[in-house]
């Protein structure tokens, strides 16, 4: 990273910045466009449009893949999709703040999940992790529309229950991807993945759900356009750019910020409003995926290069 521009790295952390607004205000566009679309029906949409686009982007890479990248793909694509199915049914029942804190626990969840697979025990920052997202959960329950949880409807309850599920199920996919990406080719993986996820979606929506009678208009034909291009394969690219000119704790803090942007953006539209104890909820998990993320190496090297200097 020595090496880098100040103007490459400058542009690399407006790349990521980027990806977290487009990656913050997807739900909240989810959440609009699933009052015309089922949700599997959404996705099938979102991932197969995402999948050709970067298909085509990428067609000399598809088409030189192994095929043990193709396998590893299409795995993966197994846990994107339940993952995403189970966070883009979750929010049709809660707020898209609420939903997108409570799933970005995966971050914490990863290196336990990790533990259990891979025998790799986790640190201190990783615990220390843990305890803030469990207590900023506590106080987002305690922050329902009727003033807790547990005065809650069951439709809420069940949507923050989904976006929790959701949480660990992208924990599982990141867990997955670590086992199965191994020296293989991102973009390919990404592909294959995308292109699994959409036939599942497709397959989903066709067996388990209702799509009759959808009055199809301009507005939810747009929000799935911009899901799909800006917020699936436009973000990914924009990722991939991004991190390959930024070092880990900074890329993993900015990215970390698609969670305020998954309030900011409902609340400024007047969808979602705070309360006390949901921003201290948000603030928590916020903390523990810093921590999660970046192992506070951002004021360990701080530190270490004071000593340095004063040596």
């Amino acid at each position: 990273m020595d090496n880098i521009s100040g103007r490459t790295s400058f542009l690399a952390k407006i790349a990521l910045f980027i990806v977290a607004i487009l990656w913050g205000t997807s739900l909240t566009v989810v959440k609009s466009a699933a009052d015309v679309f089922k949700p599997n029906f959404l996705l099938g949409i979102r991932f197969s449009l995402a999948g050709i686009i970067l298909a085509v982007v990428f067609h000399k890479k598809l088409f030189n893949a192994k095929r043990n990248e193709l396998i590893a793909g299409a795995v993966i694509g197994v846990f994107l999709f339940v993952a995403y199915s189970s966070q883009t049914l979750g929010v049709t029942f809660t707020t898209p703040g609420r939903s997108g804190f409570l799933s970005a626990s995966y971050c914490v969840i990863v290196p336990f999940l990790y533990w259990i697979t891979n025998k790799v025990k986790p640190d201190k920052f990783n615990v220390s992790a843990a305890v803030f997202c469990i207590v900023g959960i506590f106080f987002i329950a305690m922050a329902g529309e009727s003033g807790s949880i547990f005065n809650s409807s069951w439709k809420a309850i069940y949507g923050d229950a989904l976006a929790l599920l959701s949480g660990f199920l992208f924990a599982s996919h990141i867990v997955m991807v670590t086992r199965l990406g191994i020296g293989k080719d991102p973009f390919v993986l990404t592909i294959m993945q995308f292109l699994v996820a959409g036939i599942l979606s497709w397959v989903t929506t066709f067996v388990f759900e209702n799509n009759a009678g959808m009055q199809i208009t301009l507005r939810p034909m747009l929000e799935v356009l911009y899901l799909s291009i800006m917020c699936t394969a436009v973000a990914l690219l924009l990722q991939n750019l991004g991190q390959k000119y930024t070092d880990p704790s900074s890329a993993a803090i900015i990215l970390g910020c698609e969670s305020i942007f998954g309030v900011a953006f409902p609340v400024a539209l007047g969808i979602e409003s705070l309360t006390v104890k949901s921003v201290i909820g948000f603030i928590l998990i916020f903390v523990a995926i810093i921590i999660s993320e970046t192992k506070l190496s951002f004021i360990f090297k701080k530190k270490d290069k004071k000593i340095e200097s004063k040596i």
